[in-house]
């Protein structure tokens, strides 16, 4: 099984966010691959893999990193791929610094930028590009937003259930 979604991260600290993206790609049977690659301490490496990713039937990249947060920029720098970036939140400034790093890209070199520590939304955003040439994916990316608005409407089931004296509804 040849992996379509590379899921990358600066180091292994950042794997209790990244998993999130793991467990999502997994739960809807996507082939991936998980690495941790540093643009700081590892940077041919991350040159190399940005290179080859395509070539090896990669199809979508999600970098998640913090602080700096250079890793989805240089990964967007080196391919053609679509690569999304996940800001980590950090210890000093609660992600807001990944963040804006990832954010402020210079022009032909875009990073898709989700939520910080937005792992899962980086994965069902992978799987939308994804889903765009594959129409079973794309079954299963509605049945998952149909099962979002499900939770939705039976927690409004329930609390319709719960009394107050002053409400209303």
């Amino acid at each position: 099984m040849t992996p379509v979604v590379s899921v990358i991260m600066g180091s292994t600290s950042d794997l209790p966010v990244m998993e999130k993206a793991c467990r999502f790609l997994e739960e809807m049977e996507i082939p991936f691959e998980v690495n941790a690659l540093s643009a700081h301490r590892t940077p041919a490496e991350v040159s190399e893999f940005a290179k080859g990713a395509q070539g090896r039937g990669i199809k979508v990249i999600i970098a998640g990193a913090g602080m700096a947060a250079a890793l989805p920029g240089v990964i967007a720098a080196e391919t053609t791929l679509p690569v999304i970036g996940v800001p980590i939140k950090g210890s000093v400034l609660e992600g807001l610094d990944a963040t804006l790093a990832i954010l402020q890209m210079p022009p032909g070199i875009p990073v898709a930028t989700v939520a910080i520590n937005g792992a899962q939304n980086a994965a069902i955003l992978a799987m939308q590009m994804l889903a765009l040439s594959d129409e079973g994916m794309m079954r299963k990316l509605s049945a998952y937003k149909q099962g979002l608005k499900k939770k939705i409407v039976d927690a409004n089931e329930e609390l319709a259930k719960v009394e107050y004296k002053y409400k209303t509804n």
